[in-house]
């Protein structure tokens, strides 16, 4: 080639330093070297925060003058991780890569930054300061009126656009994000601003039928002149004019992480209302998985019918999805019985709370089982799931966009709630084991089948999902290439950041909870350094302090169409949050082992005299309580293997809130 030129990005491991030539060497993860010239222009810079600190504390040494080859002295250590931005020039033989902008993502003596103890509680902070910043300014304590302000469209600075349409399952979201800031930091205001945005789902959004026993979520509501319209079917165009069950899924987001704080018997009630919508209306009665195996359910019902074999629904008639299946786990499941197991100390409703506890282990057994026996593709040379289904289950590959196409995301999405499910049966099965040795084999055999596909999974995502030289994870692919390469984009070969939170999420807890062997599951810590380096460097909004949605292979914000606003349908105060409290939490569990605390506060009207406290779905052996503090009193005697906190009057009076902290400390394996 004469004289081509390329601004592109390189992520690799320092292998050779020449000083002399103000040069080194990096191993990308395709196992290809690149010499990387450093020259009068380039900058040095560490990777920041949203708190825009510079972290460079890296030490001056002896006889330093600023040139190039003494930057290289100063910076670049031999085994360290960079990312490299700069210009690919070749011309016929001759090859080099021009180095303009040098990113460090390790401190001096070698900790990344990104597995500080506050680096992850402060990102978590500062997009909540910006949500409530965009949408209610200068205010500290919140209101359920103060939500008439909400807005699911903010521009890329945070602005409201021209579509004034509040969605519930994006407020749902947001809720969210607010819930899991409280607890990782105890912020009052943002539990406050969540308190607020319950109330406003609930009186705005709450469709109950006439029984009182079923919940249904309108989908949006928008301001006209002189009132406001609700919509009961989505104004998303994938599924206009239907009501979609991952719209009511993810309605019940925020609702269970703000129960898990408040134990607010109210927002249980809409919860089990809403559960039971699922497997009253959604659910298959007739499917291979039987009439009590909640958890195999159709996409979407037509309205005007509540049918789910509505020839009205067209190409969405008589579907499954990975949505109406595998959904339930991360956006509601887990967290609600992480709050319901072991069964709260009540005020009388014990049984109700068995029966319901039992439908939701129904449903996460279900929903797992599925993913393992019918997403897997049959073809051994498919590394991808299917994603979209017919009813008796034969893939459906002529869906619109989806076509026989993958979604990295999804696939690592299911690599990481399949280990966390693993984890709550592997539990399970530890408890079991003296009185019920055979159920407790059954726990494991399943866990363990679980545990195979996530690890298959993962590693097939990081051959074939991982960019190879930038870092990063790719957005859709085309499951059989047409075009004689190993990948065929079907639009772009972009990022968009909550496939990034996927890969981060899956790749932290398979280091931690992986059977494969310690080889392995380094690899499995090597990716998930590289994702949340990529995702540090190139998702967060410096200027606007927020999240870019999509950025080009370099990590170059794309802005352009839907994808330069700081909210839509698919970006709210969710993923971004979703990944800051639970990296929080894998990489104090899995990586670091330093204790961490979460933040509680009973709500007045609450029923329940126990809480539980652990943060996920864990193997047995993971964490010990390492103390209690209620309302500034450390509590003087603790069971350290008792997740469940038994709260005594004098703690606990009806008609108080009280802030209850725990610190967790993880074991070492």
């Amino acid at each position: 080639m004469k004289q081509f030129t390329q601004s592109t990005t390189l992520m690799g491991y320092v292998t050779e330093i020449k000083e002399q030539d103000s040069a080194f060497s990096i191993k990308c993860r395709s196992s290809e070297e690149f010499w990387v010239y450093v020259g009068r222009e380039t900058q040095f810079q560490f990777m920041q925060n949203l708190d825009g600190i510079n972290r460079d504390r890296y030490p001056t040494p002896e006889g330093f003058s600023w040139n190039s080859s003494q930057l290289v002295r100063k910076y670049i250590q031999r085994d360290r991780l960079v990312v490299v931005q700069g210009v690919y020039l070749e011309d016929g033989a001759n090859r080099r890569f021009d180095a303009r902008i040098v990113s460090l993502l390790q401190s001096f003596n070698g900790e990344f930054l990104f597995e500080e103890t506050h680096w992850w509680i402060t990102q978590i902070a500062r997009l909540a300061d910006t949500w409530l910043g965009f949408l209610f300014s200068n205010k500290m304590t919140y209101e359920i009126d103060d939500f008439k302000l909400y807005r699911t469209n903010l521009n890329i600075i945070g602005l409201p656009m021209d579509d004034s349409i509040q969605e519930s399952s994006t407020l749902a979201r947001l809720i969210y994000g607010l819930s899991s800031a409280y607890l990782l930091t105890g912020c009052e205001s943002y539990l406050s601003a969540a308190r607020a945005g319950v109330q406003y789902q609930r009186e705005t959004f709450r469709s109950l039928t006439s029984d009182g026993k079923h919940c249904f979520w309108a989908s949006g509501k928008r301001k006209t002149q002189y009132s406001y319209q609700l919509y009961m079917t989505s104004q998303n165009d994938d599924d206009r004019g239907t009501i979609p069950l991952y719209e009511q899924i993810y309605a019940l987001a925020g609702l269970a992480q703000y129960y898990r704080i408040t134990l607010d018997w109210e927002v249980l009630d809409d919860i089990q209302r809403t559960v039971r919508t699922f497997n009253d209306f959604f659910l298959d009665l007739e499917s291979k998985y039987g009439k009590d195996a909640y958890g195999d359910y159709f996409s979407h019902l037509d309205y005007a019918t509540m049918s789910w074999d509505s020839p009205a629904l067209g190409d969405n008639q008589a579907k499954k999805n990975w949505n109406s299946i595998g959904d339930h786990i991360p956006a509601y499941l887990v967290n609600l019985m992480l709050a319901l197991e072991p069964l709260p100390i009540t005020e009388g409703n014990f049984e109700e709370l068995q029966q319901f506890l039992n439908i939701c282990k129904k449903i996460l057994h279900t929903t797992s089982s599925i993913i393992v026996e019918q997403f897997p593709d049959p073809d051994p040379n498919v590394p991808f799931v299917n994603e979209r289904f017919l009813r008796n289950w034969q893939p459906d590959r002529a869906w619109r966009w989806q076509q026989n196409r993958a979604v990295v995301g999804h696939n690592l999405k299911i690599a990481w709630n399949l280990t966390r499910v693993a984890n709550y049966y592997y539990f399970m099965a530890d408890k079991t084991a003296a009185e019920n040795p055979e159920e407790a084999e059954q726990f494991k055999q399943l866990a363990d089948k679980l545990m195979r596909l996530a690890d298959k999974l993962g590693a097939s995502m990081a051959e074939i999902g991982v960019d190879l030289f930038r870092g990063g994870i790719f957005d859709t692919l085309e499951r059989n290439p047409h075009n004689g390469m190993p990948l065929e984009f079907p639009w772009s070969n972009t990022k968009d950041f909550w496939q990034q939170e996927q890969a981060l999420l899956a790749y932290l807890i398979l280091h931690g909870c992986s059977n494969e062997d310690e080889t392995q599951k380094q690899e499995y810590l090597r990716l998930a350094q590289e994702t949340a380096a990529f995702w540090n460097l190139f998702f967060l909004d410096q200027e606007n302090k927020g999240v870019f949605f999509r950025v080009t292979d370099g990590g170059m914000p794309v802005i352009q169409g839907d994808y330069d606003n700081k909210g839509g349908h698919a970006i709210s105060g969710y993923h971004a949050f979703e990944l800051n409290y639970l990296a929080h939490i894998y990489i104090s569990s899995y990586v670091t082992k330093k204790p961490f605390c979460l933040y509680f506060k009973p709500s007045k009207t609450c029923r329940q005299r126990s809480l539980n406290v652990l943060p996920d779905f864990v193997k047995p052996n993971t964490f010990q309580i390492g103390r209690i503090n209620i309302d500034g009193s450390e509590r003087d005697a603790i069971d350290p293997d008792n997740f469940r906190i038994t709260l005594s009057d004098r703690e606990f009076t009806l008609g108080s809130e009280a802030e209850i902290v725990v610190e967790l400390k993880p074991l070492s394996a």
